[in-house]
């Protein structure tokens, strides 16, 4: 019993840099609908964050490993929705909310896991990251603005990566094709791509692109970035591409630095 009300609690934890501003909503097995106390605990974090200082919020689902793909992914997707519907509902602007991703099951293997019940319980799950206005530090911006200045640094918040993976995903290309769009119209502005990783021993400075099995993520990441702007016809004259592997670490948890940003070169 303890396990369980444990398990079904919304974790709220603070919103400062140094912490991981993630929220958790625990789902039953097979459902994507939540009880009248965990939307009263939904309806109370909004009633106590002041909204005015979120820049945006990612909503990410999780299945466990039981059923097939399919199913899981549009599981993991209904649980999204259902979370994105009960936050505008709760007065959160829907225009702040700029991912709505089932990511389907989270595959494990029985035999490695120590307590096969309560993994699957927590990979029952949407994941909300809250990011706060002006929360990567001085001379780093949310966008490409025109009075930039060399050195300063685009860290958006919704070009992210999965774990080990160097593949843009839906929201990431979307991110993409809007900053060719915007380059368009700053012709002016050359700059460097970097890729960034998290979750790596300390032995290492880099993570292993589970596609290609090589020690290179962060590198595959800004290469992956640098070829498609340019088949949005970026061009590849203003653009060079850098792997910076773990060395800087934003602090706001390891979603944020699965990552890819832009360093301006030359106005």
């Amino acid at each position: 019993m303890k396990i369980t009300l444990v398990l079904f609690v919304f974790f709220i934890y603070t919103l400062e840099a140094q912490q991981k501003p993630v929220e958790t909503i625990y789902f039953d097995f097979d459902k994507y609908d939540l009880t009248a106390s965990q939307e009263n605990v939904v309806a109370y974090f909004i009633k106590n964050i002041d909204t005015s200082k979120v820049e945006s919020v990612q909503i990410y689902g999780y299945c466990d490993d039981r059923g097939t793909d399919d199913y899981n992914f549009r599981l993991s997707q209904n649980r999204v929705i259902t979370i994105q519907k009960l936050l505008v509902a709760s007065g959160f602007k829907q225009s702040k909310i700029v991912i709505l991703e089932g990511k389907g099951r989270v595959v494990v293997r029985a035999d490695t896991v120590e307590n096969l019940t309560e993994t699957r319980l927590r990979n029952r799950r949407v994941d909300l990251i809250v990011v706060k206005k002006n929360s990567f530090g001085k001379g780093i911006y949310s966008s490409f603005k025109d009075d930039l200045k060399v050195g300063d640094k685009i860290c958006l918040d919704n070009l992210l990566f999965d774990i080990g993976s160097a593949k843009l995903t839906h929201s990431s290309k979307k991110t993409l094709d809007k900053i060719a769009k915007t380059l368009q119209t700053h012709p002016n502005f050359k700059f460097e791509i970097r890729g960034h990783v998290c979750c790596t021993p300390e032995i290492y400075t880099d993570g292993i692109d589970r596609a290609t099995k090589e020690r290179r993520l962060s590198w595959n990441r800004a290469k992956t970035v640098f070829f498609y702007l340019m088949t949005k016809k970026v061009s590849k004259s203003r653009m060079t591409f850098l792997g910076c592997g773990n060395k800087y670490p934003l602090g706001k948890g390891d979603n944020f630095d699965r990552r890819v940003e832009f360093v301006i070169t030359k106005i």
